[in-house]
């Protein structure tokens, strides 16, 4: 395993035990604990993962968030304050993949961190790895190259909402509940919070579709969940 994670936060003694216990579990672990040499580390070294707390000096973790999403796609999962709706759905709309509520379990932080990174090495590595490109339309979705276009424009997408589009692109036609797609996306179980599914797809109607307030891919199916349509054009 030789996954490399940043850290940005200001707790001190937070950040030498999660630092310790995922350099135990195999992956190399930077650590910053302000926004400015945060954004700095994440400019200068590649990672595949960066965990970003909201509360920080010098820059916020959403002034963090942005810069990171200038340039940046890697997976970002935010930590934030106890009961701080407004704080997750910021976060998510401006581009994280994820978000821990403060204070969290080593068991819960672990398998977030797992879950995030499990299928985005893959696409970062020279390996074996392939899947036929899919088109839709005027959607051009390139698996093995984790890219995807619109009439021949690319169209940039978080590791997130690539896997979401990936999902709905292979079940084109199926209805799926939130508990269905969280459990297919985010290859978890289902934690009652649909803040995050509706915001990655309202995200990822934006990027998609030639009017997101009328959507022709991603359709809601009222009082069940979401659709894809293949035939859309």
């Amino acid at each position: 395993m030789n996954e490399k994670i940043l850290i940005i936060d200001d707790d001190v003694d937070l950040c030498k035990l999660l630092k310790k216990n995922l350099e135990t579990e195999g992956y190399q672990v930077t650590v910053c604990h302000d926004g400015e040499n945060g954004i700095l580390e994440a400019d200068k070294n590649s990672y595949h993962l960066i965990v970003l707390d909201i509360m920080l000096p010098k820059k916020s973790g959403f002034d963090v968030l942005y810069d990171i999403r200038k340039t940046n796609l890697v997976p970002i999962l935010m930590l934030t304050a106890k009961d701080s709706e407004a704080d997750k759905v910021s976060g998510l709309r401006m581009g994280a993949d994820d978000y821990l509520t403060k204070p969290f379990s080593n068991n819960e932080f672990s398998a977030r961190v797992a879950s995030l990174l499990r299928r985005y090495t893959v696409f970062s590595s020279n390996n074996e790895h392939f899947e036929p490109a899919i088109d839709i339309g005027n959607l051009h979705i390139d698996i093995s190259k984790h890219e995807v276009s619109m009439n021949g424009i690319t169209i940039d997408l978080t590791a997130k909402e690539f896997d979401l589009l990936h999902f709905f692109a292979q079940n084109q036609g199926k209805v799926f509940t939130k508990k269905q797609i969280y459990r297919g996306v985010w290859d978890d179980e289902y934690a009652f919070d649909d803040n995050n599914i509706m915001v990655h797809i309202r995200r990822l109607r934006k990027k998609i579709e030639p009017d997101p307030e009328n959507p022709t891919y991603i359709l809601t199916v009222w009082g069940v969940g979401y659709k894809f349509v293949g035939d859309s054009v």
